[in-house]
């Protein structure tokens, strides 16, 4: 069984990425016989095990779009762990019985309800006793099963989390360092709790079991199953009283488990030795370890107090700290003014590496501990990680907090938000500042232009030949100068005037993007230009609450918006920028003066080569332009399917025709759009 689902989760894998390489990317990494085979296979499987897990190629549940997240009172309160941080208090807690081990993991519980073999329910801990419905994120996780083999009732507790490989892999995309996320267990907490679930999808959410809290009127002892030593688990009463026989269950049902261990108090220091050693390599957050009873009838028995259970206890490392010398505060300016203290200190030793730095994040902090220069402090590393400081010994008091920005001399001043003192830049021409907006504005995802590296920009700021965005498509009065610039020459000033009239060719989405208003990422984007119809004077005109009507987009995030736009200077770059653009012809311009979205409700899916379009993606583009939505796999909810082979016998033809599923060729697509407008 174990096997199969192994095999299942390989072949997800497998076609998912075909999927993304042949949707997404216009290449293709194996034959549409190949993936047919791999998909048929996949299909056999699922029938076999009773098993389809997230993220299954034949299944793939449609995106669901909330107004706000429903409440939900939990029947009963979902309490913390007691804790320590001393393995001899582990042992003493865990006496003569036998215990499992495992990872206290970061991210944000969740408890997922399970009716008749299908995922029917997911609520967030919330307050431990209201928790909020997040049911279709959840279905949208990466590895958790939409459908299992057994049919009862099933509810389990498990830990929402985003793994640090995908989590760099993330900000590694985003090239302006203040957009960057901070820390996965916030990215993490941000994505499970959207009203759009395709944000959710796109976020890389795992879900790892840690507890089976009901299985009832089903089948629920499985002779396939195995206990952690490989021999067969017995019987239904072996399950029901095993937390490492339960956590077996599980996985033939195909959950990731939290990884744990079985101890005695005899074995369990050398048990919290190997978790110690595989952490600096582990790929997901934790910040700890749990230790639970493995005589569930027994744990359950201890009862609770009034603030924590007693079948369980937290083991928090010790953190291994070090004692310096702050040598003194930097501050360091960002793309929104914000300047955040960093503590410098005389460089010492932890976790066997050698930090003198760490981030004291406000004024508040700094004031907390009484910073000083010349002060004694302890350091010490998050979760083993990230440099923290843990105390000030000596706490001289905070001094020196710069009244004008390191960077432009402009004045300081400082701001409390929600109880939070920060220190900001006032100059709205601040170098740092511009840096960073124009930085942004070249990226990838906006108006992507190559050749501006943050250092390139550095120069040609500092030389007067950019003080606003409109400035970048006039370089070429600047040619002699810029042909004379070490690390230039004739070729790279060609490049990069070729480069800046491509990017003056493009889409409303980039520009919105990249005019670096507080908050507005990617993503917040392209929900304002389709709430807007891709309308700019409309969305620049807009209210704080007509703003809020669209997804995703809180009271911040508005009030951001209609600060930038109050500003008269702001209105006046953003005009002679869009003087210098062609934004007009582009596919995504959706706006009702280009006919509005006459494929408002219809969702295509688009499959086989294209010949009006350069690509799928420029298909897809103008669908979304026009209101419609493209996903990538036909279910009951595709409104038509888009192949110029319409009568191929693709897996895509066939599912369509199995669900009565119109199939359109492009010729057809055309006319159908043409009569729609």
């Amino acid at each position: 069984m174990q096997d199969k689902i192994q095999r299942m989760k390989e072949l997800t894998a497998l076609l998912s990425e075909a999927s993304k390489a042949y949707y997404q990317e216009s290449r293709e990494i194996m034959s549409n016989f190949e993936y047919d085979r791999l998909y048929d296979e996949l299909l056999a499987l699922e029938a076999e095990t009773g098993v389809v897990l997230a993220g299954s190629p034949t299944q793939r549940v449609g995106y669901e779009v909330l107004s706000e997240l429903p409440k939900e009172a939990h029947p009963s309160p979902m309490l913390s762990l007691d804790k320590t941080k001393d393995v001899g208090a582990l042992q003493e807690w865990l006496g003569p019985q036998e215990g499992v081990l495992s990872w206290k993991l970061d991210g944000l519980t969740v408890v997922l309800t399970y009716e008749d073999g299908k995922l029917v329910k997911a609520v967030t801990r919330g307050n431990g006793e209201i928790g909020e419905v997040i049911t279709p994120n959840a279905r949208v996780f990466e590895n958790i099963p939409l459908q299992i083999a057994f049919r009862g009732r099933l509810v389990l507790r498990g830990e929402a989390v985003i793994r640090y490989s995908d989590f760099e892999k993330m900000n590694a995309e985003i090239e302006d360092a203040d957009a960057k996320y901070k820390n996965p267990r916030n990215l993490c907490s941000g994505s499970v709790r959207q009203l759009n679930s395709e944000v959710t999808a796109g976020r890389h959410v795992n879900c790892i079991i840690f507890a089976l809290v009901q299985a009832e009127g089903g089948e629920f002892s499985d002779g396939a199953a195995q206990a952690p030593d490989g021999a067969a688990v017995g019987s239904a009463r072996d399950l029901s009283n095993s937390v490492s026989s339960r956590f077996a269950w599980l996985r033939q049902q195909g959950f990731e488990v939290v990884e744990h261990k079985q101890v005695t108090a005899e074995t369990l220091p050398d048990a919290v030795a190997q978790f110690a050693h595989a952490i600096a390599d582990y790929d997901i957050p934790s910040d700890g370890l749990v230790l639970t009873y493995e005589d569930i009838a027994y744990g359950e028995s201890l009862g609770r107090t009034a603030k924590f259970p007693r079948n369980s206890i937290a083991f928090k490392w010790a953190d291994e700290t070090a004692e310096t010398t702050l040598s003194y505060i930097e501050w360091s300016p960002s793309r929104t003014g914000l300047i955040n203290p960093v503590a410098v200190f005389e460089p010492v030793e932890l976790e066997g590496t050698t930090v003198s730095r760490a981030s004291v994040h406000n004024i508040s902090i700094m004031e907390g501990l009484e910073l000083g220069a010349g002060d004694t402090i302890t350091v010490y590393k998050a979760n083993m990680i990230i440099p923290q400081i843990a105390d000030n010994l000596t706490r001289s008091g905070v001094r020196g907090i710069p009244k004008i920005c390191p960077v432009c001399g402009g004045e300081t001043v400082i701001r409390q938000e929600n109880d939070v003192k920060s220190l900001y830049c006032t100059n709205p021409d601040c170098q740092a500042k511009k840096i960073k907006s124009f930085t942004l504005f070249v990226s990838r995802d906006a108006l992507n232009i190559d050749g501006l590296s943050e250092m390139t920009l550095e120069k040609f700021i500092g030389a007067g030949f950019i003080h606003e965005y409109a400035d970048i498509f006039h370089l070429d009065q600047h040619r002699d100068a810029i042909v004379a610039m070490e690390g230039f020459g004739q070729k790279s000033y060609d490049n990069l005037i070729q480069a800046a009239e491509r990017a003056s060719h493009t889409t409303l989405v980039r520009v919105v993007y990249g005019l670096g208003v507080a908050g507005i990422g990617l993503a917040n984007a392209k929900v304002l230009c389709r709430k807007f119809r891709y309308d700019f004077e409309k969305m620049r005109r807009a209210s704080a609450e007509e703003l809020q009507e669209a997804d995703g987009i809180g009271e911040v995030l508005a009030d951001g918006w209609c600060r930038y736009f109050a500003s008269e200077k702001n209105n006046a770059i953003v005009d002679r920028l869009l003087a210098e653009l062609d934004i007009g012809q582009m596919p995504e311009d959706g706006g009702e003066g280009a006919g509005g979205q006459p494929l408002a409700g219809m969702t295509f899916v688009i499959t086989g080569a294209v010949e009006h379009f350069a690509n799928r993606k420029e298909l897809q583009e103008l669908i979304e332009a026009k209101g419609g939505k493209a996903a990538g796999s036909v279910t009951a909810r595709t409104t038509y399917l888009i192949n110029n082979d319409v009568n191929s016998a693709s897996s895509k033809n066939k599912k369509a025709r199995e669900l009565g599923i119109p199939i359109l060729s492009e010729e057809d697509f055309l006319k159908l759009l043409d009569g729609a407008e």
